[in-house]
This record gives C-alpha cells, sequence and structure tokens, in this order.
C-alpha cells in the first residue's frame, strides 16, 4: 500500500488483490519450507527483505522516474560512486517501509520468555498452505497475462503491482533473448531496412547524390564533448545580467545549433548517452548497454572513423570500471581511453579531478597526434556539473539571487556556469595550438539535471523567467555542432534525438552510412523534413518525439496523452499521429532484436 501511495500518489484498492496474491505465495512458501524453529526468524529476514527492496525501489523511483526491474540490481555497485546523488534523492517518508519492523522488535522483546507452541507442522495444515500457493500462484499468472499487452512500464506495474511487474519483466526478456537466438544478423538487417524505406519523411536532398553539408569538414579532426546533466533552457539565458553560458551561446552564434534536441537514454544513463551518440542503436532498456552488451563487436563511429586513418581516444575523469566503461570502450573500439589515473585530483566533486583537468590531459594527447599527423576522434565526458552540482567555493563564477541560495536550481546554475567556462579554455587553447580551424566540435548533453521532485515547473518559471514544462523541458538537451571556418551561426529547427548524432557527424565528415552498410535507427539531421524517433526508461515505452509533439502512452496509444513542443501546450487531437506510434514500437523491438544479435568479439 506504502509503496503504491510513495509511486503512484493513490491505493488503488482493485488491484491491491494483485500484490496481496504474489506476496502471499511467497509467505505461503516460506511456511511450507522452514521448521517450526526457524518460523519466527524466517519471517523476520522476509520481512526485512520486503522492506528493503520496497525502500530502494522507490528511492530508485525518485531518482530515475522508473520502476526498477530485477535487473537494475545489476547496477548496484554503481551506487557507492554516485553515492551524494543517492543521498540526496531519500526523503523521509522513504522510511516509513521500516516502521513494522520496530513494532515486531518491541513485540518480540515483550513476548520472547513466554513459551508457545505453535502447531503448524501437521499433513492437513501443510496440505492447506500448498493449495493456497497454488491458487495464487494461478491467479497472479492470470493478472500477468492480462497485463502482457501493456508497454507502458508504468501501467503495466502499476496494474499488475511491483512483485508480478518483475515477473512480467523477466517474462518479456526471456521472451526477447529466445527470439534473438532464433534471429539471423542479415535477416535482421533486412527487416530494418525494409522499416526504414517506409520512413516517409526524408528529404529530397537526402536521396541526392550530394546531400546537403555533405562532406563540408572531410578529413577534419572531430571533438565531441558530452556535457553532464546538460539541459538545454540555460543557453542564452542570464541571470541578473549575467550569461549563464557564454561559451556555448558563442558557438550558436557561428555554428550550428540544434534546439529542439531530446534526451533518450535507458537504465546506465550518462555511459547510455556514450553508446548512442557512438552506435545510433537504441538502448533497450531493462539494463546499462555497456553492461549487457559490453562483449559485443558494436558497429560504431570510432570503427567508421578507423577506416580512414582516425584515432579514436575517450576521456574520463572516473575510474574506467564505472558503469562497466572498461567493457564499452573496447566494444566500442576506442584505441585508447584516459581514466581516473591520468588526471591530477583537484578535488573539485565526488569524482574528483575537473573539467579543466581532464582537457589538460586531453590537450596533451591531441597535440601529439597533431605532432604525428594523424586525424583524431576523441570524446569527452565531463563530469563538474554532475548531480547534485556542489562545487568549491573558489570555482564559482556567478553570483546568484537571494532567492535561488541554497536550491538545486542555484546550484545546478552556477555548475553549468563553470562546465562552460571550462569548455572555453579547452576551445581557447585548440586556437592557442592552430587546430581550432582544422577541427570539428560536436557539444551535446547527456540528460536532463534538475530532479523533478525538487523543482516545481512554476517555481522555476517565476525564478527565470522561461517556460518550463515538466517533460518536454526536462528532456531537451543542447547539440551544438562547430564547423571550421564557420563564422555565421543558423538554428536548425529539425527535433532530433541522440540517436541522430551520429549520422548527422558522418554526414558532415563525408561518410555515406548506407555505402558502408552501416545500420543507424537516427537520422541525418541535416537532411530530412521530419523526424521521429522513441523514448523509453524516463518515460515508458511506445513514447515519441516528432516536429510536433511529444507522445506518451497510456495503456497504449489511444490513452495517450500529446504536449506541443513549440507552445508546451496539451493536444488534445492525436489520431494523427498513430503511424508514428506504430512506426516506432516496431523501430525500437528491431533496434532490440539487432543489438542481440550482433556477434560477440573476443575478450
Amino acid at each position: 500500500m506504502l509503496l503504491r501511495l510513495l509511486l503512484f500518489q493513490q491505493i488503488d484498492w482493485v488491484r491491491m488483490p494483485a500484490d496481496i496474491l504474489a506476496l502471499l505465495a511467497i509467505l505461503c512458501t516460506v511456511e511450507l519450507i522452514t521448521s517450526a524453529k526457524w518460523k519466527s526468524v524466517s519471517f523476520a529476514v522476509v520481512n526485512l527483505i520486503v522492506s528493503v527492496t520496497l525502500f530502494s525501489s522507490t528511492v530508485y523511483y525518485t531518482h530515475f522516474g522508473s520502476v526498477p526491474t530485477y535487473t537494475a540490481l545489476l547496477a548496484l555497485k554503481q551506487v557507492m560512486q554516485i553515492r551524494s546523488s543517492i543521498e540526496s534523492t531519500v526523503q523521509v517518508s522513504h522510511y516509513l517501509y521500516f516502521v513494522d519492523l520496530i513494532v515486531l522488535i518491541l513485540v518480540w522483546s515483550l513476548t520472547r520468555k513466554r513459551g508457545r507452541t505453535i502447531p503448524r507442522d501437521n499433513v492437513t495444515w501443510k496440505a492447506s498452505v500448498f493449495l493456497i500457493v497454488i491458487v495464487c500462484i494461478l491467479l497472479s499468472g492470470r493478472y500477468i497475462r492480462l497485463g502482457d499487452s501493456i508497454s507502458n512500464e508504468l501501467v503495466q506495474a502499476e496494474s499488475l503491482g511491483f512483485l508480478d511487474y518483475q515477473v512480467a519483466a523477466a517474462i518479456k526478456l526471456n521472451r526477447a533473448e529466445t527470439a534473438a537466438k532464433n534471429e539471423n544478423l542479415q535477416d535482421t538487417i533486412h527487416k530494418i531496412n525494409r522499416l526504414q524505406s517506409s520512413f516517409a519523411y526524408q528529404s529530397p536532398s537526402a536521396k541526392a547524390k550530394s546531400p546537403a553539408y555533405f562532406g563540408a569538414a572531410k578529413g577534419k579532426n572531430l571533438i565531441v564533448v558530452q556535457l553532464e546533466s546538460f539541459q538545454n533552457f540555460p543557453i542564452r539565458l542570464s541571470l541578473n545580467g549575467q550569461e549563464l553560458t557564454p561559451v556555448l551561446n558563442g558557438l550558436t552564434k557561428e555554428g550550428l545549433y540544434f534546439p529542439y534536441v531530446f534526451q533518450q537514454i535507458g537504465q546506465g544513463n550518462t555511459s547510455d548517452a556514450e553508446f548512442m551518440s557512438n552506435t545510433s542503436i537504441y538502448p533497450t532498456g531493462t539494463i546499462a548497454m555497456s553492461m549487457g552488451y559490453g562483449d559485443r563487436e558494436l558497429p560504431s563511429l570510432p570503427r567508421l572513423l578507423q577506416k580512414y586513418g582516425y584515432v579514436a581516444d575517450t576521456f574520463h575523469v572516473n575510474d574506467v570500471k564505472f558503469w562497466d566503461r572498461i567493457q564499452l570502450y573496447p566494444a566500442l573500439h576506442f584505441d585508447h581511453y584516459y581514466d581516473k589515473p591520468f588526471y591530477r585530483n583537484d578535488h573539485f566533486n565526488d569524482f574528483g579531478a575537473s573539467d579543466e583537468e581532464m582537457y589538460r590531459v586531453g590537450m596533451e594527447k591531441i597535440l601529439g597526434l597533431s605532432k604525428e599527423h594523424k586525424p583524431f576522434y576523441t570524446q569527452f565526458i565531463t563530469v563538474s556539473s554532475h548531480f547534485p552540482f556542489t562545487m568549491p567555493e573558489d570555482r564559482k563564477r556567478i553570483s546568484l539571487p537571494d532567492s535561488l541560495q541554497g536550491t538545486q536550481l542555484g546550484n545546478y546554475l552556477t555548475a553549468v556556469n563553470y562546465t562552460d567556462y571550462a569548455l572555453g579554455t579547452f576551445i581557447e587553447r585548440l586556437k592557442q595550438e592552430g587546430l581550432w580551424d582544422d577541427t570539428v566540435l560536436v557539444v551535446y548533453g547527456d540528460h536532463f539535471g534538475l530532479q523533478p521532485q525538487d523543482n516545481d515547473p512554476a517555481w522555476v518559471q517565476s525564478q527565470l523567467g522561461i517556460p518550463y514544462e515538466p517533460r518536454v523541458s526536462r528532456f531537451n538537451i543542447p547539440l551544438i555542432i562547430h564547423l571550421p571556418g564557420e563564422k555565421k551561426g543558423k538554428a536548425v529547427d529539425q527535433t532530433g534525438g541522440q540517436l541522430d548524432i551520429m549520422p548527422t557527424v558522418a554526414n558532415l565528415l563525408g561518410i555515406n552510412l548506407q555505402k558502408e552498410q552501416f545500420v543507424s535507427f537516427g537520422h541525418d539531421l541535416l537532411n530530412i523534413t521530419r523526424n521521429t524517433f522513441g523514448m523509453r526508461y524516463y518515460l515508458p515505452t511506445g513514447s515519441f518525439f516528432n516536429n510536433d509533439i511529444l507522445f506518451v502512452p497510456g495503456k497504449g496509444f489511444d490513452d495517450g496523452t500529446g504536449i506541443s513542443l513549440k507552445t508546451l501546450k496539451p493536444v488534445t487531437d492525436i489520431s494523427s499521429y498513430r503511424d508514428d506510434y506504430d512506426y516506432i514500437m516496431e523501430q525500437m523491438r528491431l533496434s532490440d532484436e539487432y543489438v542481440r544479435v550482433l556477434p560477440k568479439r573476443g575478450l
């Protein structure tokens, strides 16, 4: 009941039997397999496990916006790395899960001296309990079958109850993995190509011999900077006369700025953003891609550019084992990765080194490659604006109004301002070393920063004087591409996602993905007139963006809701977007199938 109240803001009594049946099946099983001597201890342990599981799941939901499945347990080893972020998420109400344990301890302390015999080991009793187990399992199975058609994970979890939802997730994953074993890679690619050919929004230039901007930066170096927790709203925004992102603002005036790009990450968060920007493959949503598919030979931007003589390196100030990047980077085929041991720890935040220190080391490696006259693809993963956005006082560069002092929003704006500044120092070095005019710079955000439970949209609007919609504004991230020699900027209003970064960059570098037989689930944003792409995990499966709306399903399409990307107002008539919904559902299914049938690499 408490879980339903905290996650779904209501206790739906009609759906409570699903929870009761699943829990009763567990309790009766414990009753059957334990002797009378150990029953009290056994039930106390079960109680503790259930309390800890529901507590953890509620914290997880508060932090990530998704009901966790058992696969999330694989990410537990990452918790200590982001301990401060998790601690900031825990609320006092979450500890209510342990109140009953305190009561039980008090009852036990008062009654433990009383000798009581519990006559529960006779055959009739056990037969009755066994019958209850069978009935509970059969009825729970009925609930699971009825909920199988619900694609929206939140609606499915609310309908089935927490425990049955775990079983449903296991059945779904097993079904997908079994199907993948029976699939052939070439057959899957054929199905993908057939679906992509039905995509009705390609511009004439996309099919031309020379698409727009094709080869505009052919042979140039490539630097990609992934900005931690960076939303789009700080771009071109001022606070008390102070530009929050003066460096990025300058890049928008000289480069290609995409104001309608949105995150698409899954369980892996930042590492999933890295995965997508390098592969143009959807995260499955059931596991961090680095953990689930780091053993594959992933078709990727590094592999592609290495064919053209590029050296591909990646930089991150944390331990490479964090989110299993030690598997992800070889899977993506980076030549080198530079993690924690390569940097001086200037104690910027919980991750250690600052963005400035990362860029310093990165510049040393870039200069080495430049002296050898080798073209390079260099990826930087920033962390200085990581939640909870704390930073040393002497690194803060803006002053906050009193109304934002000590608030998460104020801390966030201070952190993104520093991130912007650090990027500026790196750009200045590139200019000093004569590399700026020979390099493509791509900058994008990995995911949202402001936590919805701590930032009421109306309050954010009043503090910043801008519209802030709790989903559209939250998931909107910047994408800026600076081309060598460009002095006049252009805002490209084409809607896009992180899947689209890789195809767009390939076009600029003069690489034809079709000729390379490269499977891409994203699109070149410079050569389409419309776009449609899915998002799941932070939104339920079936959610999608197109040029007009963000769509979020209910049980399916018909009871879903739409929000205009331009006006941020609800869209009442969604009937014309049915084809987009069907396309995205099939595209994500095929993406999952594709990544599952990719060959495993030699480890």
